[in-house]
């Protein structure tokens, strides 16, 4: 059996695609660390889902497009055209139709709700704030060199549909959402 480690890394750098080494603590690497621990989270959610459940099949695509994700992130943008994997454009279409499918079934909330409920909804509150984090890494590292626009889109739906989904689990497990204040824009409005 190989072993897994290499001792390559022992002094603060890692290989990317294409053979550089860049420090560990490099923004390419942060923006990865952080997808990386956001599929761990959702695999947390499928775990705690049925086996047949309806969500099971949308997050593992969620997960095995999260890897070509990386794979993009971890790839410079002058060597992207050597990458084999391919990024899904059918993903961002297929999260707004479920989250437009959820919207139907849902009260409407003029609150922020504090995180929490049941195991379900607060890990897709979990896996939310990941993918925002994940999203302003990301940014971070367009900033400095410049990554497919689909990837930045994604991960902005991505968190939106983890808000959505924990809110959808909320209600079908008639679960109250805890409130803690009004929008402001909606409070506004009705004076």
């Amino acid at each position: 059996m190989r072993r897994i480690y290499t001792k390559t890394g022992d002094c603060g750098t890692t290989r990317i695609f294409g053979g550089e080494r860049v420090d560990k603590d490099d923004i390419r690497i942060e923006a990865n660390g952080t997808i990386d621990e956001l599929n761990a989270v959702i695999g947390i959610v499928r775990s705690l889902l049925s086996v047949d459940h309806e969500w099971q099949q949308l997050l593992q695509t969620i997960q095995s497009e999260l890897m070509v994700v990386m794979s993009h992130v971890a790839t410079p943008s002058s060597l992207r055209t050597n990458n084999p994997n391919v990024l899904s454009t059918d993903l961002v279409p297929l999260c707004e139709k479920t989250m437009d499918d959820m919207m139907l079934e849902l009260e409407d909330n003029g609150y922020f709700i504090l995180p929490g409920g049941t195991q379900i909804a607060a890990q897709l509150q979990f896996a939310r704030t990941v993918a925002r984090r994940a999203e302003r890494r990301l940014w971070t590292l367009h900033k400095h060199d410049e990554l497919p626009d689909g990837i930045l889109v994604l991960m902005n739906r991505l968190s939106d549909l983890f808000f959505i989904m924990a809110r959808t689990e909320l209600q079908k497990q008639e679960w109250p959402e805890e409130r803690w204040k009004a929008f402001a824009y909606k409070s506004k409005a009705k004076k």
